[in-house]
């Protein structure tokens, strides 16, 4: 029985690791809400609410991503890729750039003052800065 409980807060906690939003850390993006966040990712803002344009990178397939998106827009992996689907097939937008790994991603984001990414919440690299801890 004990065994049992272990291996549900186990699989209870990894249900609930956070995301982080990052940005390079000599950047001038200084915060991001989760609204913004949300319009930015799904493709319907660009911008920044203060005009700031922003290259988004998401992480290839799997878990961190999968969470980042039901985390930001409650939407699950199927939703997501027939979102992008439907936007990339009209023309309305396209998807982030997808980093090789989330090794990759700091070097991309640290080169970049407007570009934004997320990471599973642990330590960050020091090129980078914390703009949106999810949930």
């Amino acid at each position: 029985m004990l065994l049992l409980t272990g291996a549900i807060v186990l699989a209870t906690t990894a249900q609930a690791a956070e995301v982080v939003l990052v940005t390079s850390a000599t950047g001038n993006i200084a915060a991001l809400t989760a609204e913004e966040a949300s319009q930015l990712y799904l493709g319907r803002r660009t911008m920044l609410n203060d005009g700031t344009p922003v290259a988004l990178f998401d992480l290839p397939n799997g878990l961190t991503r999968n969470r980042f998106y039901e985390l930001l827009t409650g939407k699950n992996p199927n939703q997501i890729r027939a979102y992008w689907s439907r936007q990339v097939f009209t023309g309305r937008a396209l998807p982030p750039r997808e980093a090789g790994s989330a090794t990759d991603l700091p070097a991309l984001l640290s080169g970049d003052s407007a570009a934004i990414g997320y990471l599973p919440d642990g330590p960050i690299d020091p090129r980078l800065r914390v703009l949106l801890k999810l949930p």
